[in-house]
């Protein structure tokens, strides 16, 4: 069984509800972008689409970048400062 079919066979709910939540968004997102700046359908929905696609790569370089601040500040506590 391939990698793919056996994720989605252990996920099956949670992918599903993510699609529905994610399709919602972009429906949501679009209307809010069309009543608040009368722009047209289509400027709206790839606005929907393309801001959080962004948004999901700036989250991974802010959260790899912090990941990495954080390791260097963190000290491995060894058994002689644990008993200090």
């Amino acid at each position: 069984m391939s990698l793919v079919v056996r994720v989605y066979r252990e996920n099956k709910g949670t992918i599903i509800r993510t699609i529905i939540y994610t399709i919602g968004h972009f429906i949501i997102a679009a209307a809010c972008v069309m009543y608040f700046t009368g722009s047209s359908f289509q400027a709206a929905i790839t606005d929907a689409i393309v801001e959080p696609l962004i948004n999901g790569v700036w989250y991974m370089v802010l959260d790899k970048f912090w990941a990495s601040k954080v390791a260097k500040k963190e000290e491995p506590v060894t058994a002689s400062k644990a008993t200090a």
